[in-house]
């Protein structure tokens, strides 16, 4: 598409030019359930019809562009000045075009956290994250999945039923999750709980959230005054010096994000193990391993398929679609990743440059100890239970209907018996990395002592959970 320069008369700044397909309407819908029964398909269609960077509609009347070039998600995503992750930049809520009930504000109202920020008060909360989850020991935290995974496998009675997706790969993640936290053993069904009212918006939802976040704020309050061996106390004593709320904050995201898509890589992978010859073997022991099967998924079926956002800064040119300040950008990370481009004729087993995981400066901080849960969850299952198959035909298997997340509704499962009784389970793992420095009273450096994002000091927290849930599980 020919460009007229932005300061000319014919197209002043903030002007598409005749024609531009988003600026006129008319763009695909990402919603519905189009994108739950053939994603892939739609990408293909928008790539043929668009190219790289496709106009869509996220809700009736509110555009976006889907960016499923892999070149171009690179440029995207690497380009903090013209792309900015703050979307405070969105022009359409600016221009009253977005409803006070779209469900498209939990995933795009701004919070105070590393997910909505640019810059060096990014790079401070992200390095507070990245390096706490970067003290997990990995043979423990190995340990206390194969444990956890045990415990609700021996759950399920001797019927040789079971559904895969609410009855483990649902329930793992933050039986996990609260032993890495620092939380009681006992916390983890009760979180579970808590959560199925926040997603499945109960009549108990509000009591929920607000029981949640008194478990978050209390915790955080405990460990400021007696640290431990746990993510929370690593978080508290990072040198960025949290406050309270900020800790608060990014504990959701690691919950949240973590949780989620640890339930769609297990589930997805799964279903493939299950459904695909080339892996099928993998049961009885085959050529393709667990890990090629977790490869597989993030490249086909990502946990995450799209990502909102980015937001354009100024007018400029992606993908050959003029972009106009203040437009949104969505992360086609299936698309891009079935981007012919990085397609060769033989497929992509093995090879793990696929954009599951995002890139540039926000690429996911959590993706090694996801990784090891999942891998440690699925071997469990295949251990414990080597006859496993399906209990209906593959495509009677239904996908949920989000444009964010790729997740099966259930995985219903048949087995003949469980596997020879196991020793005694050992005492649960205890996280006993190097002694936890307490916090510095010294003026931090440079590096992380930059401002605060104005109004960020005392972000509110009211259905902070259950709206990230919302988002990430698509409801």
């Amino acid at each position: 598409m020919t460009v007229p320069a932005p300061d000319s008369p014919a197209a002043p700044a903030g002007t598409p030019p005749p024609g531009c397909p988003m600026h006129q309407g008319g763009g695909a819908p990402l919603f519905g359930p189009a994108v739950a029964a053939d994603p892939h398909g739609l990408y293909a269609r928008l790539r043929e019809r668009h190219g790289p960077v496709a106009p869509i509609e996220l809700e009736p009347g509110v555009e976006a562009w889907l960016v499923i070039g892999y070149p171009e998600l690179l440029e995207l995503t690497r380009n903090e000045q013209l792309f900015s992750k703050d979307s405070r930049r969105w022009r359409v809520p600016a221009e009253g075009r977005l409803a006070a009930d779209s469900r498209l504000l939990p995933m795009t109202a701004w919070r105070p956290t590393l997910l909505n920020l640019d810059g060096a008060e990014h790079q401070r909360l992200r390095a507070a994250v990245a390096d706490t989850l970067a003290r997990i020991d990995h043979r423990q935290l190995r340990a206390a999945t194969e444990t956890a995974a045990n415990s609700l496998i021996d759950g399920w009675g001797p019927d040789g039923t079971a559904d895969l997706i609410a009855q483990y790969a649902r329930r793992l993640p933050l039986l996990v999750f609260t032993q890495l936290l620092g939380l009681p053993a006992e916390a983890g069904p009760h979180l579970i709980e808590l959560i199925s009212h926040f997603v499945d918006s109960s009549e108990k939802s509000v009591r929920a959230n607000a029981e949640f976040q008194a478990i978050l704020v209390d915790l955080v309050r405990q460990r400021r005054e007696r640290p431990g061996a746990d993510l929370t106390s690593w978080l508290l004593a990072h040198e960025a010096g949290l406050s309270d709320e900020e800790a608060v904050h990014h504990l959701v995201v690691i919950l949240v994000a973590g949780n989620e898509t640890t339930i769609n890589w297990t589930g997805n992978t799964l279903r493939l193990l299950l459904t695909d010859r080339r892996f099928r073997a993998t049961l009885t022991g085959g050529r393709l391993s667990v890990s090629d099967a977790l490869d597989e998924v993030l490249w086909r079926d990502p946990p995450t398929q799209n990502f909102p956002g980015r937001w354009a800064t100024g007018d400029t040119v992606l993908g050959g679609q003029y972009i106009s300040a203040g437009d949104m950008l969505v992360l086609g990370l299936a698309g891009a990743n079935a981007d012919p481009s990085v397609q060769g004729a033989g497929g992509v087993g093995g090879n793990r440059a696929h954009l599951a995981w995002g890139a540039g400066r926000h690429v996911c901080p959590a993706q090694h100890p996801a990784r090891l849960i999942v891998e440690t969850a699925v071997e469990t299952l295949l251990h414990r239970l080597p006859d496993l198959q399906l209990a209906v035909p593959s495509n009677e298997l239904a996908w949920r209907p989000s444009p964010w997340s790729r997740a099966l509704v259930e995985l219903p499962v048949l087995y003949s018996a469980f596997s020879p009784p196991r020793p005694a389970a050992p005492e649960r793992p205890t996280w006993t990395p190097p002694t936890v420095p307490p916090p510095s009273d010294s003026t931090p450096s440079d590096a992380i002592s930059t401002a605060r994002t104005p109004g960020s000091a005392r972000p509110g927290l009211r259905s902070l959970w259950s709206s990230l849930a919302g988002w990430w599980s698509g409801r």
